[in-house]
């Protein structure tokens, strides 16, 4: 087979964890995966790993999201090496707080005590600190779009385009208390991109003034949740846009990584089920969904995702 005939796939935070895993199984399933990671010696000694394996249809490319310079470097290396891109998985992400006792985290059941009800008991658990949160609301939503609006050229000359965005049950509307905003990032027949840059600058500003519970927004994790359900939202306009690319967000479940903090319920195996079958669905499935691991939820559930 011709490489121009194979499926090529780009895989951010592909490293460790969930990512690391997601590429070995889509390689697994025959593709072309370009293993990335901010990290050189980290991304590269992934790949030495896959590679050992029997996995010699990974190689891989340095990619920092957060750097534009880094993104269109690994655009041209595509380009050059691919002439087009297949598969898109936007894994790589923050999850903006300072863990303080991993042992109680651990002992409390893991980051399913994180939720707004126990808030007052977890300030010796974990930390938000506002420039955290910001840090992750750049580079869960902003960073992933930058590097899917760099690469959508590329993905507009493959036959089956896939755009996977690795989220969270954390981006379920059921952790946001303010019910207008609940109904516009709901709304995806007049929500906009502007719109939804000015729901995240009045969450940061409410973050930085201490005014999350006075408007509504989460109080635990409030970053990263409001980071995955813009990127919820982001998912389903991206999908109304480009009708030619199959565009789908998925929670892998509350998977035993080093960023849970070797908590979670499933293996790395598991959670990266979902993600992959998303990045393989056939031509006919659907587009602007969210997958609760392999099968189709709502985006806002009316009991807690947790």
């Amino acid at each position: 087979m011709i490489m121009e005939e194979k499926r090529c796939a780009l895989v951010t935070g592909g490293n460790r964890g969930i990512g690391l895993e997601i590429c070995r199984q889509l390689a697994l399933n025959g593709v072309e995966v370009i293993l990335t990671s901010r990290n050189e010696s980290r991304g590269v000694e992934a790949t030495k790993k896959l590679n050992i394996s029997g996995l010699w249809n990974v190689i891989f490319h340095q990619l920092d999201i957060n750097d534009p310079s880094s993104i269109e470097s690994v655009a041209n290396f595509v380009e050059t090496r691919f002439k087009k891109l297949d598969i898109l998985v936007n894994n790589a992400a923050e999850l903006g707080i300072i863990v303080i006792n991993d042992e109680k985290l651990r002992a409390g059941g893991g980051f399913v005590q994180v939720i707004d009800e126990n808030a007052h008991l977890l300030t010796d658990i974990i930390d938000e600190p506002y420039e955290l949160g910001e840090k992750c609301l750049k580079t869960n939503y902003y960073a992933t779009k930058r590097v899917t609006e760099s690469l959508i050229p590329l993905l507009q000359l493959s036959k089956s385009p896939r755009i996977v965005n690795v989220s969270s049950a954390s981006g379920d509307l059921y952790w946001l208390h303010n019910e207008k905003l609940k109904q516009e990032l709901q709304d995806i027949e007049n929500l906009t991109e502007e719109r939804i840059d000015e729901i995240i600058q009045m969450f940061l500003k409410d973050f930085k003034a201490a005014q999350l519970q006075k408007n509504g927004w989460p109080l635990t994790t409030a970053a990263y949740k409001i980071s995955k359900a813009t990127l919820n939202a982001y998912t389903r306009l991206m999908a109304r846009k480009y009708e030619t690319i199959m565009v789908n967000c998925v929670h892998p479940g509350y998977v035993i990584t080093e960023m849970s903090f070797e908590t979670g319920f499933i293996t790395t195996e598991e959670g990266a089920k979902g993600p992959v079958m998303a990045a393989l669905l056939p031509n006919n499935g659907p587009s602007g969904v969210y997958f609760n691991q392999t099968q189709i939820a709502s985006f806002s559930s009316i009991d807690s995702p947790f």
